[in-house]
């Protein structure tokens, strides 16, 4: 098995990427530390699952996701800051799919009138910035909207994932692929916003990295003596449970295999073990961690063997993907808090 061309989401061919940022805070004056991500689908769609584990979720359209429902395709997934509020920057998304005629067909064929399928979540990142009012509007999803494209998505501190933390560390956006030996091409984006740690707190080691390609995370070993010492009197290894309503980690799976609205949330489901494998502790009463699967069925449906071979490689990417998140995250400080970034305490 290898990476993807790009080793993101983007690798499946069809899907989109688009961040809108909102990062005015700074050490001394409080402003906004939030954003949107948005994955575009082709025109007419994905077929789409979903696997909602967190106690504390904050989502739309995930009811539509159930195999028993009627609409099996999905035109977007939102992932958003702001807590529940940023769920109108879906409104933005939504307008911006109707503009180019894109989502489901109502009426006569030609009539133009569609009404756009689009599931979403939210992470917690309220008054991170020090200013509890700032949170993405339908402005934002729409800025993500047209930002969209099939080049590697941005990492880090961007889109849902600018006013990430996980644990006492400053989280983000990580993706991630695998080109299965069948040709069959898996990939997941991940906002890294969890109450638990991504770090072995014994050894300063991502959790995820074990997971990691042949070759890919080598140098992610223990952190040296010293540096772990440091680290741990600092408290940077530890979780950051106090509060409630405080995190959530989002995922999305993609695939160029033929799959049913049955077998995403499936994939759905492995994905949300390849966050438990990177997380510690995960899916806690304080996060609202939800998996999203999208299949664009450029490929065959896959017999059990493939299927099998590209659930395990989904989880695997997640896990990835989730320490690609610690790896681009760079350190904020803000009235609200201070994240320091994992390379700065390698």
């Amino acid at each position: 098995m290898k990476t993807g061309p790009t080793n993101s989401l983007v690798d499946v061919p069809g899907l989109r990427v688009g961040h809108a940022s909102r990062q005015t805070a700074t050490a001394d004056a409080p402003g906004a530390l939030t954003g949107v991500t948005v994955v575009l689908a082709p025109p007419d769609g994905a077929v789409a699952g979903v696997d909602v584990r967190g106690a504390a979720p904050g989502t739309r359209e995930t009811d539509l996701l159930d195999p028993r429902r009627l609409v099996e395709r999905a035109h977007a997934v939102v992932f958003t800051g702001g807590s529940a509020y940023g769920l109108a920057s879906v409104d933005g998304v939504m307008q911006g799919l109707e503009a180019d005629g894109v989502g489901f067909p109502l009426g006569e064929p030609g009539s133009g009138r569609v009404v756009p399928i689009v599931p979403a979540a939210v992470v917690f990142d309220l008054g991170r910035g020090g200013a509890f009012g700032e949170r993405p509007d339908a402005a934002a999803g729409l800025e993500a909207y047209r930002a969209a494209t099939d080049t590697a998505p941005a990492q880090g501190v961007v889109g849902a994932g600018t006013g990430a933390v996980v644990g006492r560390l400053k989280g983000g956006i990580g993706t991630a692929s695998a080109v299965l030996p069948d040709g069959a091409t898996v990939g997941a984006l991940v906002v890294l916003n969890a109450a638990g740690s991504a770090v072995h707190p014994a050894t300063g080691e991502p959790y995820g990295a074990r997971f990691g390609l042949p070759g890919e995370f080598d140098h992610l070993g223990p952190l040296p003596p010293s540096r772990l010492a440091q680290a741990q009197a600092e408290g940077l290894l530890g979780t950051a449970l106090e509060g409630p309503l405080r995190a959530t980690t989002l995922a999305l799976i993609g695939t160029d295999l033929t799959l049913t609205q049955a077998q995403c949330t499936m994939l759905a489901t492995m994905g949300a073990d390849g966050l438990a494998r990177a997380v510690r502790p995960v899916h806690t009463m304080v996060d609202g961690d939800s998996t999203f699967a999208l299949s664009v069925p450029r490929r065959p449906a896959p017999e059990l063997p493939e299927l099998h071979a590209l659930l395990a490689a989904a989880a695997d990417c997640v896990s990835r993907a989730i320490v690609y998140a610690l790896l681009a995250a760079a350190p904020v400080r803000t009235p609200a808090g201070n994240w320091p970034a994992y390379l700065n305490i390698q």
